[in-house]
């Protein structure tokens, strides 16, 4: 009999997750709020991923070159996923290692998307088990 694949979607990884600040050992709670292509909002080459750190404001940029390198390097794309998780696997990090300053805007290079995805889709194991983003309590009604 041939063996089944399982895809199954992980229940959260970066889109909502804890980190203790490597400062001040404070528990902060990440929560994943918005992708935004940043040339609407501040005529910028990058996709701005919002994040909530304790109901504050965290920006993490990604310039859209990365979008353009992963297709060349992989024929794969960035979806909106993958580029959630692999910026809050960013800012993870930057939090433990003591990077954050309670900075509002993080701006990532080309290589730091392309190194924090690939660990991402290495921790997934593939793209489609990536969990779903989670509708956000700003969404507007239909009318």
């Amino acid at each position: 009999m041939p063996q089944r694949l399982a895809y199954t979607l992980m229940a959260a990884m970066y889109e909502d997750f804890h980190v203790t600040d490597r400062w001040t050992g404070e528990d902060l709670h990440c929560r994943w709020k918005a992708n935004i292509v940043a040339i609407a909002t501040r005529h910028a080459d990058a996709v701005d991923v919002r994040y909530e750190v304790n109901q504050r404001p965290v920006w993490i940029a990604m310039p859209c070159e990365a979008w353009v390198e992963q297709k060349k390097r992989t024929g794969h794309v960035i979806t909106d996923q993958l580029a959630a998780q692999l910026a809050g696997h960013y800012l993870k990090q930057a939090i433990e290692s003591g990077y954050d300053n309670g900075r509002e805007m993080y701006t990532m290079t080309i290589d730091e998307v392309l190194e924090h995805l690939d660990v991402v889709l290495h921790e997934a194991g593939h793209t489609s088990k990536l969990p779903t983003l989670p509708a956000n309590d700003d969404a507007q009604p239909v009318s």
